[in-house]
């Protein structure tokens, strides 16, 4: 990792302005790849926020994540990911953090003291106007004595962690970033995609999975766990893991160097499924899902919702007697998603009435 005896002058300093004895921001844990923080509020609620260090640091920030409903405070975390140069450095990453939190909740900020970060190499890259002031006088502690197992109050317990897929998934996207393949625009968007899916409700109450295929940003590997429980599908489900050990319904979603301009290609790969709007190739026959239809304000995880949905409302069935294992074919999917889009665009798509569900 390049600049790594800064990186480490970085967390040491941090460690000191920053202990955990600190009234508002506390270092809980550091290391080389990950830092921990904790944010408390004037009303003594507790954050912990976490920081990836990937491979390319410094050209590219570290990955910050916090486990919080709170929108303004993901907000503030997510414009981290946005910095360049100098604010890419951890240090200058946490002075923008502390200010902007303190702004949030109206917290008088704090100086900190400058002849800790003087110690620093390159010390003169770094602001620290909007950071808090250490209220203790402990001396630099190594970047692996902090403790890594404590728990919050008032907040979410126990340590968050990061998903490897999603971190992995970071640094593909650095180093890949300016190849004649992947647009800088495309992978910014699929990676806050990544990330609002690992925060969303439905993705931690195990309503759907998604992996990433060989580490690939733009192809997404999509297991539905979960439809309307009074459908015929969901019982389906409950039928399938009985029989064949399989409790969920994959889908492929294949992203184009164009999004979030062009919509993913979106197929099921298996079961093999009837009805539901899936066509024989295993691609679903949805308006959103064509360039007609697409809009760039969808999200992913509205796809996936969606699909469940319009499964739903065409009655899908999974078929079993030997066939539901089978797994479709790319070809044969896109095959038949073209032909289905020539159909609509020239006869228009058809809506089913409220009685068809």
């Amino acid at each position: 990792m390049a600049c790594l005896h800064v990186l480490k002058q970085e967390i040491r300093t941090l460690e000191a302005l920053f202990p955990q004895s600190h009234d508002r921001f506390q270092v809980i844990a550091a290391s080389l790849d990950e830092v921990t923080c904790r944010f408390i509020s004037k009303c003594g609620k507790r954050y912990e926020l976490h920081a990836n260090i990937l491979e390319t640091y410094p050209s590219s920030p570290p990955v910050w994540y916090i486990e919080t409903d709170d929108a303004a405070i993901s907000s503030i975390v997510e414009k981290l990911s946005n910095t360049n140069g100098k604010d890419n450095h951890l240090l200058n990453q946490v002075s923008i953090l502390v200010k902007d939190l303190c702004e949030l909740y109206n917290i008088e900020p704090i100086k900190v003291d400058h002849s800790l970060a003087s110690t620093l190499p390159l010390a003169g890259i770094f602001d620290f106007s909007g950071a808090a002031e250490s209220t203790s006088s402990t001396s630099f502690s190594s970047a692996s004595s902090a403790s890594s197992g404590s728990q919050t109050n008032g907040g979410p317990t126990g340590t968050y962690t990061v998903p490897k897929a999603l971190k992995k998934a970071t640094q593909q996207n650095e180093l890949s970033k300016g190849t004649p393949n992947h647009s800088v625009q495309a992978s910014d968007r699929l990676m806050k995609e990544l990330r609002d899916i690992y925060r969303s409700q439905s993705f931690k109450k195990g309503v759907y999975e998604v992996e990433l295929v060989n580490d690939n940003l733009y192809e997404w590997q999509v297991r539905l766990r979960h439809v309307d429980p009074d459908s015929q599908l969901s019982q389906d489900l409950v039928i399938l893991k009985e029989k064949e050990g399989i409790d969920h319904i994959l889908f492929s979603f294949h992203f184009q160097d164009s999004y979030p301009f062009d919509p993913p290609f979106v197929r099921v790969v298996h079961p093999i499924i009837g009805g539901g709007y899936v066509l024989i190739g295993g691609a679903i026959c949805m308006e959103l899902l064509t360039k007609q239809g697409w809009s760039s304000a969808y999200t992913v995880e509205a796809i996936i919702m969606q699909i469940a949905a319009t499964l739903v409302k065409g009655k899908a069935r999974i078929q079993f007697g030997g066939s539901s294992q089978g797994h479709y074919s790319f070809a044969r999917a896109q095959q038949s998603f073209v032909s289905l889009t020539q159909i609509h665009e020239k006869s228009g798509w058809f809506t089913p009435p409220k009685e068809d569900g």
